[in-house]
């Protein structure tokens, strides 16, 4: 089976820790209903820099991006489903969907 990758784009931060808690109730959910299909579920990433070209550092990121998952699936659309039914979307995030590709190392 083919490995996919979601990228979280943006995303509204939570107005409560009660609404907070909802929202990862219904994360937590979502990944559960994904069984096997979850290789890598749920990886936030914080404390961003960038390396630029020239070997200066500035902090944060050039993108939007605060997490990945990894999903396998039968093809692009099946992993395009799984991510339109993933409660990120709910909060005003996207995903970005794109096969993993294996290197011959």
């Amino acid at each position: 089976m083919t490995q996919y990758v979601l990228v979280y784009l943006g995303g509204n931060q939570p107005s409560s820790p009660e609404e907070g808690q909802k929202h990862f109730a219904k994360y937590k959910a979502w990944l559960s209903s994904l069984g096997d299909a979850a290789v890598s579920p749920a990886n936030p990433l914080k404390g961003t820099s960038t390396v630029n070209a020239d070997g200066t550092v500035s902090a944060g990121g050039t993108t939007s991006m605060s997490g990945f998952t990894i999903i396998e699936a039968d093809s692009l659309d099946a992993a395009i489903a799984i991510a339109k039914a993933c409660p990120f979307l709910d909060i005003g995030g996207s995903l970005e969907v794109s096969e993993l590709m294996q290197m011959p190392f």
